[in-house]
């Protein structure tokens, strides 16, 4: 039975997964403790930047994970 995706699919899909998940940790914290105090560390460059721009690469990896066909000469082997 031939399956759809190779190991090089499967790699590129855990890569999209890690660089989201990467995405994610680094939107964790900036919040206040005490609810009447701001915390500006919300908005810096880490959060607002940084985790997206890491997010939107984790699904556009994943993206490519999916549509990935290998050349003839590489399903051969």
């Amino acid at each position: 039975m031939k399956t759809t995706f190779t190991k090089k699919n499967y790699y590129i899909l855990l890569a999209g997964i890690v660089f989201i998940a990467l995405g994610y940790l680094l939107m964790i914290g900036g919040g206040s403790k005490d609810p009447n105090v701001f915390n500006p560390a919300i908005f810096d460059f880490q959060r607002i930047t940084l985790a997206p721009i890491c997010c939107l690469i984790g699904f556009v990896t994943i993206v490519v994970a999916i549509m990935w066909r290998p050349k003839q000469a590489e399903a051969a082997n």
